[in-house]
């Protein structure tokens, strides 16, 4: 072993080790779910948690309501993001707090007390409704019209989000009563008054420090939600880094719901994405980006989705691309659902831990991250690729679930970045060059999750289909960088939420050496596509009496530093995106 291997030996054996030493303690931890209450002296109490199915999937747009206790009044309600996480602030109070999504039985906390000083965490486990394991559904008169009259009643008063004449907190109480011969189908609602709390803004800022390849860079991002009313929201982000070629970017969203069952979004974002090389000179590129969404809850479980994704280069290049975006997703029965989606990719975000603001969530690129292009006719292309996919998910029990997707990719020009190193090379660099993938793929991908208690969860993944890899030839024939290829690709994913407030995420990530992903197989179903082994630690933080919440982030990705690439008798190839990045960094919510 030579003296310059000791150090990366060194670390390596740190990293494991520190590690190990961390499942070990999450092992050792109570297994029992409870509130996490947080000193905090701002003037609202802080009401946050996840909604998830039977097998601790995160359910999105599952609406959280707030009533007061003894009364059916509406005061607060938010809906959860893409991750199944929601945040609500509250005043001071004792609430009955109501979580349901569609296609879900709903599930109740009664007599929630919130004071200015405390911050609760609560977990929903929604059971999709059918499975015959509610009270209603056990009624020996469940077949009759006036049962079926009074439960569409009940239907209309959750899912239009409006208010009915019994109290949320006597719901329960009065299940088992025998079912009225006369229950009208109706209900009486009731306008809001003085008392509904007024949503506030919220804010966002986190702020890293993030190592690569003995570089060092700073950074931050920030999120800030300001509600115009309780149907539309506007978001503003951004993003900035010390390093030249990192990602420079802000972005702005709009949402507006006009029922419970449609939503418009509209999302906007300009990016400086560092410089290209060309052929005269060095130049900055920037990137336009607009994406339109319209998206319809329709009846039986029906969800569908289509809009238009426009982007642009600006700068060293002005390529462009428009294309559309589709989505149905439909509920075959309470246990079974199908989906099917079309979608374009024209940057990366590949943010382990996205920032969660009331009713929506933002992601954002790696800060090391540099996309590369490829430049022809002096000019950077934008890159372009696409998916076409279809599958299933089925609940298997109470704790587990599978999935299962065929998916279908087309790559018109992706730019991938490569590092050439000679057999005879001894330098700390070699050369660097972009080679353009084109080309199609194809291929299955089944993941099984199961919530083992309501602490740890564990999910493992595996894929495989026709794809590209690196060309042996690559090294004497640049033309031929990419050659088709048979892959396989298999993750493992273990989650801990413990009630000390620490959360960690662990995930081992297995693919063939030499196989490059314009989209990866496992795309949308996990936030980390690093090779190897990966690590994400967050810690809840003391507020010092600031009104403010605080929470402490270490991310390792690729802890034993593996890079997919060839090896021949002329040297090696390597991909430059997959580093090995230790990242920490402060995030603060106001």
């Amino acid at each position: 072993m030579s003296f310059s291997e000791a150090p990366k030996l060194f670390l390596r054996t740190v990293l494991v080790t520190l590690t190990i030493v961390s499942a070990v303690f999450v092992s050792a931890s109570e297994t029992r779910a409870a509130a996490v209450i947080v000193e905090n002296k701002g003037l609202l109490g802080i009401i946050k948690g996840s909604v998830r199915d039977e097998a601790g999937n995160p359910i999105a747009d599952a609406y959280v309501s707030f009533f007061r206790v003894g009364t059916s009044q509406l005061l607060k309600q938010v809906r959860s993001t893409a991750s199944g996480n929601f945040l609500a602030k509250v005043l001071p109070g004792t609430y009955t707090v109501l979580a349901v999504a569609q296609g879900f039985n709903p599930v109740t906390y009664q007599s929630v007390e919130v004071s200015r000083s405390t911050e609760l965490n609560y977990r929903f486990n929604l059971e999709r409704a059918g499975s015959g394991n509610t009270l209603p559904e056990k009624r020996p008169d469940r077949n009759s019209s006036k049962w079926r009259i009074t439960a569409a009643g009940i239907r209309a008063s959750i899912y239009q989000n409006n208010e009915g004449r019994t109290p949320v907190a006597d719901t329960e109480a009065k299940t088992d009563a025998p079912a009225l011969e006369n229950a009208p189908g109706e209900t009486n609602f009731v306008s809001d008054d003085a008392e509904k709390i007024k949503r506030k803004s919220q804010t966002v800022v986190e702020t890293f420090v993030a190592g690569s390849d003995g570089e060092t860079y700073t950074g931050a991002n920030f999120a800030t939600l300001l509600p115009v009313n309780e149907n539309t929201e506007v978001i503003l982000a951004g993003q900035a880094a010390t390093n030249p070629d990192a990602p420079q970017r802000f972005e702005t969203k709009l949402t507006f719901r006009p029922n419970s069952r449609h939503q418009l979004r509209v999302n906007a974002a300009v990016a400086r994405l560092g410089k290209v090389e060309t052929e005269k000179s060095r130049k900055p590129l920037g990137q336009f980006s607009v994406q339109a969404l319209d998206e319809w809850k329709l009846n039986n479980g029906v969800v569908f989705v289509f809009g238009l994704d426009y982007s642009r280069l600006m700068g060293a290049g002005g390529d462009s691309s428009i294309t559309p975006r589709l989505g149905l997703q439909f509920d075959l029965n309470s246990k079974t659902r199908l989906r099917t989606s079309y979608t374009t990719q024209t940057e990366e975000k590949n943010w382990s831990q996205a920032i969660d603001l009331e009713n929506a969530q933002v992601a954002f690129r790696e800060p090391v991250a540099v996309q590369d292009f490829v430049v022809e006719n002096d000019k950077p292309r934008l890159n372009k690729s696409s998916r076409f996919e279809f599958g299933l998910e089925r609940i298997l029990d109470e704790n587990s679930s599978v999935e299962a997707n065929v998916f279908f990719d087309l790559t018109s020009g992706r730019g991938v970045g490569l590092i050439n190193l000679p057999i005879d090379f001894l330098g700390a660099a070699g050369d660097k060059l972009v080679a353009n993938q084109q080309g199609r793929a194809q291929g299955v991908r089944v993941v099984y999750s199961r919530r083992i208690n309501d602490i740890f969860s564990a999910s493992a993944g595996y894929a495989a289909g026709n794809g590209q890899k690196l060309s042996p030839q690559a090294l004497t024939n640049p033309a031929n960088v990419f050659e088709n290829a048979y892959f396989q690709t298999f993750f493992s994913q273990f989650d801990a939420a413990l009630r000390t407030g620490t959360q960690v995420k662990t995930v081992f990530r297995l693919s063939p050496q030499a196989t490059v992903f314009a989209i990866d197989p496992f795309q949308g179903r996990m936030a980390i596509y690093d090779p190897g082994l990966s690590v994400v630690v967050t810690q809840s933080l003391p507020t010092l009496g600031l009104p403010i919440r605080a929470e402490a982030v270490i991310d390792a990705r690729n802890l034993l530093d593996k890079q997919a690439g060839i090896n021949t008798e002329e040297g090696s190839l390597k991909l430059s995106a997959q580093r090995r990045i230790l990242r920490g960094g402060i995030l603060v919510r106001f």
